[in-house]
């Protein structure tokens, strides 16, 4: 016989009523909890050859405008062409600049002849592109381009 008294336990078919399972909401913080983590380890996880192509792409890009203001500036016309080891200015000072890429995997896409770029004096240039790829996947590549008026830029990224 059960007593209702203020210190007693509560039997066992009490507590396991109470208990049944998760409610909707906790199960929907457990759900996004899981989305947040994939989301985080899919960005950490991207590929690295593609970063490194990206980034040198961007860097180089920097250069070439640099260069080209350097050029407008004094007058000297300035060259960048593509070469075994990386890349080289020519008008400018060879040790102002670097000449090597970030990573040693990049690479200029080979076309007719070497890729050279015109980068001034002239404050227009004409259009000019180039193709940076990875030498390790050569499906992995990255477009650098101009107009004549703008400056360099990344203008489309293939995989």
């Amino acid at each position: 016989m059960r007593i209702l008294a203020a210190g007693n336990p509560r039997s066992l078919s009490d507590f396991a009523r109470g208990c049944a399972g998760f409610t909707l909401l906790e199960l929907l913080v457990v759900v996004a909890i899981i989305a947040l983590v994939s989301v985080g380890v899919g960005f950490s996880m991207r590929d690295s050859s593609m970063v490194a192509l990206e980034r040198d792409a961007e860097r180089l890009s920097a250069l070439l405008e640099s260069a080209r203001a350097r050029s407008r500036v004094s007058g000297v016309p300035v060259r960048w062409q593509a070469s075994a080891e990386g890349f080289r200015f020519e008008g400018l000072g060879a040790s102002e600049l670097p000449q090597q890429w970030l990573d040693p995997d990049t690479g200029v896409a080979e076309t007719a002849g070497p890729v050279t770029l015109l980068l001034g004096p002239e404050p227009v240039i004409g259009p000019q592109e180039l193709t940076l790829v990875s030498r390790s996947a050569a499906a992995r590549s990255v477009r650098l381009a101009t107009d004549g008026l703008r400056p360099f830029s990344v203008q489309a990224a293939l995989q």
